[in-house]
């Protein structure tokens, strides 16, 4: 993998924003990321200004039906089942699929982002920017300990709520610290795990939602684990596989 310089790299900068650069182009931007400050502010501020338009910008639900209709319409252009499609295809039945697939198509854009969870986006994709940053800048930790019972009583007086924290070395995941955070201009506790060579970064911030069950994702090339539980919302994020990291999810629940 070769290193690319700034030009570069802001030039790629709205690719890997929106998680649309191939692995190597993405592999790359990360990497010099990592090493170049400048860069890694702009990339930064990117991240904020689109936390805060997805946040504050109106969320309207596709017309009741609409999914159906589009359906029908997909329907009408399918090929006559008498005289088999090569015989359909040859009069000219193709000229129908072009807007049939495009139909199609539409419908599953549909179909994946009234599923997406929108209002949970900002909080994931502000967990990721911080998860990276405290990589680069080094900043990893405030208090650095493995004792649960020393890093929980640093963050008394520093937030208005009392973050759970454990400890889970002889699990594999042993507790390596923590530090204050923001995520949506909320302050929020930053406890962090180690797995191997993976760093993991699980945040915790109080929330008035409902409780709600953990969720396996993957964005900007990172495998994420987020829930509420007890007023709680809960976001872990690493580089780990997502089966390991769903693993510390488990052991996080069982001990609250």
């Amino acid at each position: 993998m070769h290193s690319i310089d700034c030009k570069t790299c802001r030039a790629w900068l709205h690719g890997y924003l929106d998680n649309e650069l191939e692995t190597n182009a993405a592999a790359e931007v990360t990497e010099h990321l990592r090493q170049c400050t400048e860069c890694a502010r702009e990339y930064a501020d990117a991240q904020r200004l689109v936390a805060q338009l997805k946040a504050h910008m109106p969320y309207h639900l596709a017309p009741a039906g609409l999914a159906q209709r589009l359906r029908a319409s997909v329907e009408a252009t399918a090929p006559p089942r008498e005289g088999g499609l090569l015989r359909w295809l040859g009069s000219g039945g193709w000229r129908w699929l072009a807007p049939g697939f495009s139909t199609l198509a539409l419908v599953l854009s549909l179909v994946f982002y009234l599923a997406a969870p929108s209002a949970e986006r900002p909080w994931l994709e502000e967990a990721v920017s911080s998860h990276v940053r405290s990589l680069m800048v080094d900043h990893l930790n405030d208090v650095v300990s493995s004792d649960r019972h020393r890093v929980k009583p640093w963050f008394t007086g520093k937030l208005d709520f009392a973050p759970p924290v454990f400890d889970f070395s002889q699990q594999g995941y042993p507790l390596l610290g923590g530090r204050l955070d923001y995520l949506q201009q909320q302050s929020a506790a930053a406890l962090t795990y180690s797995h191997g060579r993976h760093l993991i970064n699980l945040f915790i911030l109080p929330t008035t939602q409902a409780d709600a069950e953990a969720q396996n994702l993957s964005l900007r090339g990172y495998n994420l684990v987020a829930w509420r539980r007890n007023h709680l919302r809960f976001i872990l994020v690493s580089d780990l596989e997502r089966g390991e990291l769903a693993a510390l999810g488990q052991l996080i629940e069982q001990g609250l």
